[in-house]
């Protein structure tokens, strides 16, 4: 048995809390918990030695699944790690994903998003199991049964028995009130978007039912070049799935929820007497069945609210009623229209060394951030046309590159870069090293870094 776990997404439904590059996978929706794709990858060893784990990804948040990892303990070969160059939905993913998988051979494989919820681990690892069987005559899908008439989720209608599942009458897609209602009636499932796939009967039906998509790999020497032949974007139940003839679909019960909205992330949390769902930073008066949530250090305190979402960010705050959180992606399309990069970009931005926070700014004057480097990392050798940097070391002990000459900035000192003077952070200790920038200039964005040596490849 071998995983493979999507890890891409865009970081809309869960905005502010999610960014493009920080979807809601990584966001550690628990106060102290793990993320959504740290319990995905710890569920993955259930049924499978790690070494048969992959995870496809785009190429923005590789760095984020390496560190997220790294955080658990464990190391993931970067063999092992599908950097997509661009998002071509499920379809292509899944490709790319089972021909890392199969590399030594044809394997069973399951397949699911790293961004659901899987309360039941055990059950789940279970009910893959017990289905690799019928992986190997059809491509199984996994139906969750449904515990209310849901508007948010697809359906699947089951049909004749076989084995431990039933074959697939018919897919529906997101229905309104009405027909969800009837679906549930008929005994309909949710389409969970989990699947086990044996790699010689998937390829045999992709290349049946999306030659394309095959066509794309062939030959291909790198997922890039692949991606860069495929015109459309296709999911998995358009292109295959719906075409297909052979697919079956499992019922389970595994605690699952795609967590697609904040309406669905207050349904599965603890909730205290009152029905508020809060954290520390929270003073709730005469207030019921809210979920709130402070990661910007502020205090929220609320006097006679009832039922409202309310997520509050360094930079965004997002307030809006319980059950129109389905809405929370047309105020990203707007801020999007509007070129905000507040959906891009959190306040903390994680790269391949470490991660900085912008603690403070203004446009076109200066800027202060808390630069944290991983044990072992370092920058970029690089320079600034339109800013000089001042660095402080707050934590550990600094290797400082300044025009060829290296220099050791311990805690408690500071070095002052000029506009145009090229230069290089490492940590080469064992701790993480911490840092204030302040950075001073006309132009302070992240284009004006001219990278003369990097050793993560970038430009």
């Amino acid at each position: 048995m071998k995983v493979v776990i999507l890890a891409g997404g865009s970081g809309t439904r869960l905005w502010p809390l999610s960014r493009e590059r920080y979807p809601k996978q990584f966001v550690k929706l628990n106060e102290g918990g793990t993320s959504l794709f740290q319990h995905a990858f710890q569920r993955s060893l259930l049924v499978a030695d790690i070494a048969d784990v992959y995870v496809v990804t785009n190429e923005k948040h590789k760095y984020l699944v390496i560190n997220a990892i790294a955080e658990l303990g464990y190391s993931l070969a970067e063999r092992n790690i599908v950097a997509e160059p661009e998002a071509k939905n499920t379809l292509p993913a899944i490709y790319a994903g089972m021909v890392a998988a199969a590399r030594a051979g044809d394997c069973t494989v399951a397949v699911y998003p790293a961004d659901h919820l899987i309360a039941k681990d055990a059950e789940f690892a279970a009910c893959v199991q017990l289905s690799a069987s019928l992986a190997e005559t059809h491509l199984v899908t996994f139906g969750i049964r449904p515990t209310h008439p849901h508007t948010g989720y697809g359906y699947i209608s089951p049909g004749q028995a076989v084995a431990n599942g039933h074959l697939v009458n018919q897919f529906k897609e997101k229905p309104d009130s009405t027909a969800a209602i009837f679906y549930i009636a008929k005994g309909y499932l949710w389409n969970s978007g989990i699947f086990l796939l044996h790699s010689k009967k998937f390829f045999a039906e992709v290349q049946a039912h999306a030659p394309e998509i095959a066509e794309a790999f062939h030959g291909a020497a790198s997922v890039n070049e692949a991606f860069s032949r495929i015109n459309n974007k296709v999911s998995i139940d358009y292109g295959l799935l719906e075409k297909s003839s052979s697919v079956a679909v499992v019922p389970c019960d595994i605690g699952w929820s795609d967590l697609g909205s904040f309406d669905s992330l207050y349904d599965v949390s603890v909730k205290d007497e009152q029905g508020n769902v809060v954290d520390a930073n929270t003073l709730m008066l005469n207030s019921s069945k809210n979920l709130i949530r402070s990661d910007s250090g502020r205090l929220i305190s609320t006097i006679g609210i009832d039922n409202m979402i309310v997520m509050d960010t360094r930079d965004a705050l997002l307030l809006c009623h319980r059950g129109q959180a389905e809405q929370v992606k047309s105020a990203v399309t707007a801020l999007q229209d509007r070129c905000d990069n507040r959906t891009e970009y959190h306040t903390t931005d994680y790269r391949p060394w470490g991660h900085y926070t912008v603690l403070e700014e203004r446009k076109n004057t200066y800027k202060i951030k808390r630069i944290v480097v991983n044990p072992g990392k370092r920058l970029s050798y690089q320079m600034h046309y339109h800013r000089s940097e001042h660095w402080v070391v707050v934590k550990g002990t600094a290797l400082v590159t300044l025009d060829g000459e290296e220099k050791l900035v311990c805690a408690g000192e500071s070095i002052f870069i000029k506009a145009c003077q090229k230069h290089r952070l490492e940590n080469s200790g064992k701790l993480p090293l911490e840092i204030i920038e302040v950075q001073m200039g006309e132009y302070l964005e992240e284009d004006d870094i001219v990278r003369l040596g990097d050793e993560y490849g970038r430009g």
